[in-house]
């Protein structure tokens, strides 16, 4: 059995709350924009590297950002 990992409600929620913007958090997390847009829609899942990633830039533990369907 497969696990998905959507993450992006939490993503947005924590980059609102940090107001920010997806280029502002896709310039400090290392990532294109185009894939934060993805990933808030949850139109792709993120690889592990790139969650430790954006949870470093927003200044959250990685479980913080990661729901299982």
């Amino acid at each position: 059995m497969q696990i998905m990992v959507h993450i992006g409600d939490e993503l947005r929620m924590w980059r609102m709350r940090r107001a920010m913007t997806q280029s502002e958090l896709a310039e400090k997390a290392g990532v294109g924009t185009n894939t934060i847009v993805r990933i808030e829609r949850n139109q792709t899942e993120p690889h592990p590297p790139t969650i430790g990633k954006l949870a470093r830039a927003l200044g959250v533990d990685p479980a913080q950002l990661v729901q299982q369907d």
